[in-house]
């Protein structure tokens, strides 16, 4: 298991690191980067979720990534880059991307582009494109200045479980699968990046997430376009079931008779939405907005895990903003 990072740790091997999110100290950043560049796995905070790091460049390390997760190799990864001028390293830019990466980076948004040649295989599935983002995070930015190479990154879980909003959930679900885990405290998005494919001359949403749709329609002056299988492959989360507890997750929309579920007994059941329900469940965990619904729902996942309930119900939010990638993952966490 990992240990508090104290100064004779410095050489140590599994690390539960502390660390202050707008003051980075550059020695627990040089000892992370060090194992990213020793082909080691680091967790580390973004703005979206925790995410679990490699070499980007080093296919042993990226195999490393699928190993712990359990995560399917055709599964593509998002490098996540320290500036815009590094895409160009990775993947064909054009003017239209560029304009993007301006206006968007850092930030919860992906790009998936051309990937160059010496992009490794591993990173991108084995197809032709690699998604790539700048995270809004000041540890996650100084950790990739560090390392001096793209970090590989998915979020820091079982692949299949909810993502990681803080370093507990890291350490629940991987132990000491990884090397160093840089803990910052509880994220600021809670779900991922929203992911688009710009290789075409149609922009295809792959993934709603932390950048609303909107207004990447406002900033594009056009609309979206829905993908194919085909172009689903190019974006991670889109292929399996995801985001999803060990209890099984039902759907409640408001105003469809304010029912609940069929075969759900509140009394042993827990509670997530905006919406006090009327029935008196055992646990109930109530949100003044879809963003702080977003930022929770999947610690609130694991809370309830913990508290041994039988079901969970959620609320089922707008298709809007960020509710459209909070549908996304309540969709693809649900049993029905």
């Amino acid at each position: 298991m990992f240990h508090l990072f104290d100064d004779t740790d410095m050489n140590a091997g599994r690390l539960r690191v502390n660390i202050d999110r707008w003051n980075p100290d550059p020695r627990i950043i040089a000892r992370a980067a060090r194992v990213l560049r020793g082909g080691g796995l680091a967790a580390f905070p973004t703005e979206t979720v925790y995410g679990l790091g490699a070499n980007g460049l080093s296919p042993d390390a990226v195999n490393k990534i699928f190993r712990a997760k359990g995560r399917p190799t055709d599964n593509p990864l998002i490098l996540h880059l320290a500036a815009p001028e590094q895409a160009e390293l990775l993947a064909g830019v054009d003017g239209r991307a560029a304009d993007t990466m301006k206006a968007f980076w850092p930030g919860p948004l992906t790009l998936v582009l051309p990937a160059r040649a010496h992009v490794p295989k591993e990173v991108t599935a084995g197809l032709s494109t690699v998604a790539l983002r700048m995270p809004d995070h000041p540890v996650a930015l100084a950790l990739i200045e560090a390392a001096r190479c793209p970090i590989a990154a998915p979020s820091a879980n079982r692949s299949g479980r909810p993502s990681p909003t803080d370093a507990e959930a890291v350490e629940a679900d991987l132990g000491d699968r990884i090397d160093i885990l840089l803990d910052a405290g509880s994220v600021d998005v809670g779900l991922e990046s929203t992911v688009i494919d710009l290789t075409g001359r149609k922009i295809l949403l792959l993934r709603p997430g932390g950048t609303p749709a909107e207004r990447l329609e406002e900033f594009f002056g056009e609309p979206l376009e829905t993908p194919g299988d085909d172009a689903k492959r190019r974006s991670p989360g889109t292929r399996y079931r995801h985001y999803a507890p060990a209890l099984p997750v039902y759907v409640w929309t408001p105003g469809e008779g304010e029912k609940m579920p069929r075969s759900i007994d509140p009394s042993t059941s827990g509670f997530m939405g905006m919406t006090p329900p009327s029935e008196n469940f055992a646990r109930t965990i109530l949100f003044d907005s879809e963003k702080s619904y977003a930022r929770g729902m999947f610690a609130g996942f694991r809370h309830f895990e913990a508290e041994g309930l039988l079901h969970i119900v959620v609320e089922w939010p707008r298709s809007q903003g960020i509710g459209l990638a909070l549908q996304d993952r309540i969709r693809r966490a649900s049993a029905c």
